[in-house]
């Protein structure tokens, strides 16, 4: 067996990169790290070289010389449902990391587990340089552990404190609002609202903005109280299939995901209703998948994709310029 040529087999290092691009090394290290000094197509440039001869920077050393850790955290429950945009939500925030100095890891957390456990090891321990939270609550314990200690992060959603944080959001007052409007206008009457769990905020905006479309709109709204949309569909499927033997004047119901939509369908049609005709299910979405399965349900659609590459950008912002004011946006969806 030959020996093997050492120069083939060196790991390549920024001295590499380097001699490769002919820039000095304190300009690829600042490239590499996005310094704002740094033109975007000297940083092209370096990001191309180093991908190319797969260098991979020494997180030990990294963190030595700058310590941070070059890694943000997405800290996520284990409980959605499989039909959630959870998957699309990871994918789309390491999307928004590409091309940046910054990786992403997932850091779970059970049901039966304080949602502050995983925030306060990630701080204490410094494993994150940032963090992106998502089921946000009004008085998020979490948020206000994060604005005490000044740690960098976002949220998928708003506390009450929005205007002092990161944060994407889906405008669900609006949703709510244009959901009455439009079954409103197909002639329903009593509408019924399977809504997020009441101590997550978006709950409260979805209802605030169904209660005022409807008193606008002269119908009744009544909203289911034995499930959420977060419960497994066979507990959606079995509750609203016993309130519609109950109550058979409802004639619309609302929800706020793909899967307690899809379950709520089985409700209906284990009742002998058809969908579209006797009663109609409107539904927000993350990705144009439930007129596959039933072309009558009426949606609209979230905006996932974006959601995730805006926060990546944020909790870096936070990072790198915590004095600036925090990137904010609020996803309005359109009406046709």
């Amino acid at each position: 067996m030959e020996p093997t040529d050492p120069k083939t087999t060196a790991k390549p290092t920024l001295k590499t990169i380097a001699r490769i691009s002919g820039l000095a090394v304190p300009t690829v290290s600042r490239a590499l790290n996005d310094a704002p000094d740094i033109g975007q197509e000297t940083k092209k440039l370096i990001r191309r070289i180093a991908n190319e001869i797969g260098y991979v920077p020494n997180r030990a050393g990294v963190r030595l010389r700058t310590g941070r850790t070059n890694v943000i955290s997405l800290v996520m429950s284990t409980e959605h449902d499989l039909m959630n945009h959870t998957a699309r939500l990871i994918s789309s925030v390491a999307g928004g990391l590409r091309n940046t100095p910054y990786h992403l890891i997932v850091t779970p957390f059970f049901p039966n587990e304080d949602p502050m456990r995983p925030v306060r090891y990630i701080v204490e321990s410094g494993s994150a340089d940032a963090i992106i939270l998502n089921q946000i609550r009004p008085q998020d314990p979490r948020v206000a552990y994060l604005m005490e200690r000044n740690f960098p992060f976002a949220t998928h959603g708003r506390t009450d404190w929005a205007d002092k944080h990161p944060y994407y959001d889906f405008d669900n007052t609006a949703f709510g609002a244009i959901a009455v409007r439009k079954l409103a206008a197909r002639g329903r009457k009593v509408i019924a609202a399977l809504a997020p769990p009441r101590d997550q905020n978006y709950a409260a905006h979805m209802i605030d903005g169904m209660t005022s479309a409807a008193d606008e709109m002269g119908v009744e709204l009544r909203i289911i109280d034995a499930v959420t949309s977060d419960n497994i569909s066979t507990e959606v499927t079995s509750s609203v299939a016993s309130l519609l033997a109950e109550q058979p004047d409802i004639d619309a119901i609302i929800t706020a995901s793909t899967s307690s939509a899809m379950a709520v369908v089985g409700a209906l049609e284990s009742c002998g209703l058809t969908l579209g005709k006797q009663i109609d299910v409107f539904s927000k979405e993350a990705m144009p998948f439930l007129n596959l399965f039933r072309a009558d349900i009426l949606t609209i659609s979230e905006k996932v994709s974006a959601t995730g590459e805006f926060l990546a950008r944020a909790a870096i912002q936070s990072i790198k310029q915590p004095k600036l004011p925090p990137m904010q946006f609020l996803e309005v969806p359109e009406e046709d």
